[in-house]
C-alpha cells in the first residue's frame, strides 16, 4: 500500500526494528532455525579455516541466506495458517507441507554446496599431512 507521507529516514530506520524482531522471533521459537544457525556458523568457520575463494564464499553465503529465507517464509506461513485455521484442515496441511519442503530443499542444497566446497579441501588437508 502506498503512503502519502513524505520520505523519512527515521521511519526507514524504524523498519529495521521490525526486521530484527522477526529474526528474534525466528530463533527464539523455531528449533530448526537454531540448528540452521549452528550449521551456518560451523560452515563459515570452516570457510575461514580452509581459506575458501571469493566465489566459494558467495555460494556459501548465498545458500545460507536461502535456507534462512525459506525458514522465515515457512514460519510466517505456518503462523498465519494456524491463526486462520486452528483446527486441522487438509488444505492448510498441504500449504504447511509445501512450505516445509521449501526449507528442506534449501537445506539440502546448502549441504551439497558445503560438500562440494569443503570435502576436496578436507581430503587434501588430510592427505598432505
Amino acid at each position: 500500500m502506498k503512503s502519502s507521507d513524505p520520505f523519512s529516514i527515521s521511519q526507514r530506520l524504524k523498519s529495521f526494528k521490525y526486521a530484527f524482531a522477526g529474526l528474534r522471533t525466528l530463533f527464539a521459537e523455531e528449533h530448526n532455525a537454531r540448528i540452521h544457525l549452528i550449521a551456518a556458523v560451523v560452515a563459515m568457520a570452516l570457510g575461514f579455516v580452509l581459506n575458501i575463494s571469493v566465489t566459494e564464499w558467495i555460494l556459501l553465503v548465498g545458500t545460507i541466506c536461502l535456507v534462512f529465507i525459506c525458514e522465515l517464509f515457512n514460519t510466517s506461513l505456518e503462523t498465519l495458517a494456524d491463526f486462520v485455521s486452528p483446527e486441522k484442515h487438509l488444505q492448510i496441511k498441504k500449504v504447511k507441507d509445501l512450505a516445509a519442503a521449501a526449507v528442506f530443499v534449501s537445506a539440502f542444497a546448502a549441504l551439497i554446496t558445503g560438500i562440494i566446497i569443503f570435502l576436496p579441501k578436507i581430503i587434501s588437508l588430510c592427505t598432505n599431512n
